[in-house]
């Protein structure tokens, strides 16, 4: 049984495909309102149990009118909720009313500049008015509309004469032809809060920091006097279900699996034992490091590690489980939002962004009921939930590590001398982030193992030996990312401790590439 939703009134968000759907649904809920995602493509309302005020249309990669693209559901275009239309959303909401659109005229992508016409501005939008005053937005399209209907005034323009808002005369229909979920939008924030409070008359429903007492309440509800069994990676979402569910049910009742692929940080499987132990947290250690190394042996594909490191641990569960499967009646996870999200590969034509094996793979085979307590959250939410629980901050604001572990942060085929040699080097550099006080002022860090040697000298000898890559980001959700502005003393320091210490690197390099073009991670 699946845990409710925290609370049934807030916005629908209609996926298109847009790789900034899921950021739509955070800024509203950082404004203070509950949002969910549902299927771009579904041709029926939701049900009534959730109840809501206005209906967000998502970018997506289509081109509206093309064969296989998705369109504007008629549920939709007959409701009287406000709409917002954003980029694909937007182009949807122009088409539907008869307005004409253009393809791969016009592109634009990044920063733009947006100038504004406030001519036959209607008045159900005259709060908008202070607000989208010309500015720089962030825009990510290959379409646009090259005419609105005449049932639509136009409100801005790009400096190469993209219509970029429309509104509708007597409707609350607005349509945007840029991003006000990026944070590179200037007053994207602020045009959100318009739509949904000014326009919608949404009411303040959405304060994650009075989630615990809920949570709890609806874990005894689900649980009952069952027991749970908890798989744990030692990151921040299962560490703090963990946390949450044994304050819920008493440690009697939870008991974490943790499985010790031999892809974790150094001295990580150790560490997370010494801190469960602290938290009160029952916890059992499976040693499977010799069974994934075997199975990725040769393996350089980083799709196909991803795949053998999620059956390999589905396994590795699946054989504790079922050695106990009388002891427990549930199975909690640590899933999260985003992670539905991107598994559930909405509409036809949409694809699933990367699979979880945390989500509906192991209830099946299993014949647990499920709890997942953050299945509505996103990981700034559970870190919130984290610090009421009293999670020390060393655990619940630790920096992002991927669930695939080191085997995407060693570039080629894995090993346990190359893993050895990884996880030295990144110890040493997040090491010494924390002795200078610069572990937060980035998001995430972390050493890569590159495929290359390279020659060196060592005292009087010739090396060729591996290179090691250092990266560090800025970001507030990962979304896009800057280039962590470490001091070049501080990264020539960390480099030559690495080449000193790390027995098999000659030389250090620094990832100096912004999110887009590049990922964040490297594989």
């Amino acid at each position: 049984m699946q845990l409710q939703r925290p609370v049934n009134e807030g916005f629908l968000i209609l996926d298109y495909g847009s790789q900034y759907t899921l950021l739509i649904a955070r800024r509203l809920r950082e404004i203070g309102v509950y949002a969910e995602i549902i299927d771009g493509s579904r041709q029926t309302a939701p049900s009534e149990d959730f109840h809501f005020h206005g209906i967000i249309l998502s970018g997506g990669p289509d081109s509206v009118g093309e064969e296989g693209a998705r369109s504007l559901p008629a549920w939709v275009t007959a409701s009287t909720k406000p709409i917002l239309g954003i980029c694909y959303g937007m182009q949807l909401m122009a088409e539907a009313s008869g307005g004409k659109l253009r393809s791969g005229q016009s592109r634009e992508y990044g920063k733009t500049h947006l100038k504004f016409d406030w001519k036959d501005l209607p008045a159900y939008a005259a709060s908008l008015k202070t607000l989208l005053q010309d500015q720089i937005v962030w825009m990510s399209h290959g379409d646009d509309v090259e005419a609105p209907h005449s049932s639509f005034v136009t409100l801005a323009y790009t400096d190469e004469k993209v219509v970029g808002v429309i509104a509708h005369r007597e409707k609350p229909w607005i349509g945007l032809q840029f991003h006000p979920e990026v944070q590179h939008t200037e007053c994207g924030e602020e045009i959100l809060k318009a739509f949904v409070f000014d326009i919608c008359k949404a009411p303040r429903n959405w304060d994650s920091s009075q989630m615990l007492e809920a949570s709890i309440d609806r874990i005894r509800q689900n649980v009952g006097k069952g027991k749970v069994l908890m798989a744990v990676s030692g990151g921040v979402d299962s560490t703090v279900a963990a946390v949450l569910l044994t304050r819920a049910l008493g440690a009697a009742q939870v008991h974490a699996i943790f499985v010790d692929h031999g892809l974790l940080r150094k001295d990580e499987a150790k560490w997370v034992q010494e801190q469960f132990h602290l938290l009160g947290v029952q916890l059992t250690t499976l040693d499977k490091k010799k069974e994934f190394y075997s199975d990725l042996a040769g393996v350089t594909d980083p799709e196909q590690k991803r795949k053998i490191i999620g059956r390999k641990f589905i396994e590795a569960f699946e054989e504790f489980a079922k050695g106990h499967q009388k002891e427990f009646t549930h199975l909690g996870q640590g899933t999260l939002y985003p992670d539905v999200i991107e598994s559930a590969g909405h509409g036809a034509g949409a694809k699933v962004i990367k699979s979880h094996h945390n989500v509906g793979g192991l209830p099946e085979k299993l014949a647990l009921e499920l709890v997942e307590p953050f299945r509505f959250l996103f990981k700034d939410e559970v870190r919130t939930i984290g610090r009421a629980l009293g999670i020390p901050p060393l655990l619940v604001d630790r920096h992002p590590f991927p669930g695939p572990g080191l085997a995407v942060r060693i570039i080629g085929a894995i090993d346990a001398e190359k893993v050895r040699i990884l996880q030295e080097a990144d110890a040493i550099f997040i090491k010494n982030l924390h002795e200078h006080n610069l572990y937060h002022q980035v998001w995430q860090a972390f050493a890569v193992l590159l495929p290359v040697k390279s020659v060196g000298v060592m005292g009087d000898n010739r090396t060729y030996q591996d290179v090691c890559a250092l990266r560090a980001v800025t970001a507030s959700d990962g979304m896009t990312a800057g280039v962590g502005d470490l001091p070049i003393s501080f990264l020539v320091n960390v480099g030559s401790e690495i080449v000193r210490k790390v027995h098999g690197i000659n030389r250090v390099v620094y990832d100096v590439t912004t999110k887009p073009p590049a990922t964040i991670e490297w594989e």
